[in-house]
């Protein structure tokens, strides 16, 4: 599923219009990002939630190469699935 079909599905579901479920959507990721970048986590209980890790500064070979290349640290975001999403996909399995 890609944007649009989201913003299609949040649509029909909420039974609003697709300007009001884009915009809904467009308000959750930046705010979801904004409170990322700064640090801080976003738990939506039941659905998973949203956090940062640092990664460290590490060397890597370059494939072609085969040289050494230096990897800066960064801030990556991460998503754990709560029990409800995760029980719901494992579900879908069986």
């Amino acid at each position: 599923m890609n944007k649009s079909e989201l913003i299609d599905a949040i649509a029909a579901d909420a039974g609003i219009s697709k300007e009001a479920a884009k915009k809904a959507l467009n308000s959750f990721t930046s705010n979801v990002t904004s409170a990322l970048a700064k640090g801080d986590k976003v738990a939506l209980v039941g659905f998973g939630t949203f956090s940062t890790s640092e990664r460290s500064a590490r060397t890597g070979i370059n494939p072609q190469t085969k040289k050494e290349i230096k990897i800066a640290a960064k801030t990556v975001a991460k998503f754990k699935a709560g029990s409800e999403l995760s029980s719901a996909v494992d579900a879908k399995k069986k």
